[in-house]
């Protein structure tokens, strides 16, 4: 199942991002939102090792912006790795000498998941403003059906930051009976009304871009400055004033320019934000921002007692929430929220929060004590629920 090479004691190597069909016209995946979508494509990878009983599996749910490369190099020469390559590895807390490791694109993605750039095989053209809206239920949804085309019923962990923390909260809460552990890192149970007010004004950013055109944009120019400059500004959000000041601070990105130049780019953070802007744009469509950002509104699993502890009753996995202490797009008061309500409610849960300076961006970053108690929880269920040398991996962990 897993096609690799290894390049490094510490890297999962080279990898391939696989591809797969799943439901079709005729048998369809059943949306929240009442429509159903068929055929599905979904794009994967997966790092590591499948055991025998199949009891290592840990699923990763990724960030608004992510993909199913979270780890390794597609090619020798690609620069970058993947969006956690920091934590998924030989050694690492996601370690693949003993977990088998699953990422995928999530529903309404543009990296190889069915999303608006897909063509509607009603139209033959790509879908835009006519695809479903879509909620972290159908996102959840599709991931469990990529896993049973994989042949796998049960996985050992789901794991996701931000809004891959929510994909993991819907899991735990949708199928019980198929997790032994659940981890949510810088998310939330729910947005408030600041953090859905970011996501409009990004949204409102695309739409009144004069190449939006409702949406149907992909013959012709696409809205990309109205998508960079939603980027930009979710962009400062994803970073502490503190990351900010020391990367920067008021420094020139030209020294010798004056108050006669205008509106050139100024101050060093002002060419940073518009190179985030201007990369991102040729890596992301434009709709799958505006319905991922809605979707993320519409979380909302808890939003009455007698909603909560219905979904909650079935839940009896165990669950890890972390938070770090500049976060202020999701700060620790939303993780310390979740933790309350598991917690009436009788759930078996564990929190911390770590000190960074980097922000909401710090779960993707290398922290020592972030990594040795992400290791240490998933050493516990490999110990509690997979068969193997456990001693082994618990010995390797406390040496890093």
């Amino acid at each position: 199942m897993n096609n690799m090479e290894t390049s490094s004691s510490h890297s999962v190597g080279l990898v391939e991002t696989q591809q797969v069909t799943l439901f079709d016209e005729g048998d369809p995946m059943p949306l929240d939102c009442g429509r159903s979508l068929g055929p599905v494509q979904v794009a994967f990878e997966t790092y590591g090792t499948l055991n025998e009983n199949g009891s290592n599996v840990i699923l990763l749910c990724h960030a608004l912006s992510g993909n199913a490369h979270a780890a390794g190099r597609h090619h020798p020469d690609d620069k970058k790795s993947g969006w956690w390559d920091n934590y998924i590895g030989p050694g690492k807390p996601f370690d693949t000498d003993y977990f088998f490791v699953i990422s995928s694109n999530n529903l309404g993605g543009c990296d190889g998941t069915t999303g608006p750039s897909s063509i509607n095989p009603e139209s033959g053209r790509p879908f835009g403003l006519d695809f479903p809206m879509i909620t972290i239920g159908d996102m959840a949804r599709l991931q469990k059906a990529l896993l049973a085309h994989l042949g796998i019923q049960k996985v050992l962990a789901v794991a996701g930051g931000s809004m891959g923390g929510m994909i993991a909260l819907q899991w735990a809460l949708d199928y019980p009976d198929d997790l032994a552990g659940c981890i949510v890192i810088a998310s939330t149970p729910r947005l408030t009304a600041q953090n859905i007010a970011f996501n409009a004004v990004a949204r409102q950013a695309i739409m009144v871009d004069p190449h939006f055109k409702g949406g149907d944009y992909y013959e012709s120019n696409h809205p990309i400055n109205g998508l960079a400059v939603a980027r930009m500004m979710a962009h400062i959000t994803y970073l502490s004033e503190q990351a900010l000041d020391i990367k920067f601070g008021r420094r020139m990105q030209n020294p010798d320019a004056t108050q006669a130049d205008g509106f050139d780019q100024d101050f060093a953070v002002e060419s940073y934000l518009r190179y985030q802007g201007s990369s991102f744009v040729t890596k992301f469509d434009a709709n799958t921002y505006l319905y991922i950002t809605k979707a993320m509104d519409q979380f909302d699993p808890f939003p009455d007692p007698e909603t909560t502890a219905k979904r909650l009753e079935p839940v009896n996995c165990r669950l890890m929430v972390m938070s770090f202490d500049t976060d202020w797009r999701f700060d620790t008061s939303r993780s310390k929220e979740l933790v309350k309500i598991l917690n009436m409610h009788n759930k078996t849960v564990s929190f911390e929060e770590f000190t960074s300076q980097h922000g909401h961006d710090a779960f993707l970053l290398k922290s020592p004590d972030y990594q040795q108690s992400l290791s240490s929880f998933l050493v516990r269920l490999y110990q509690d629920f997979v068969h193997g040398p456990a001693q082994a991996m618990a010995q390797g962990v406390s040496d890093q």
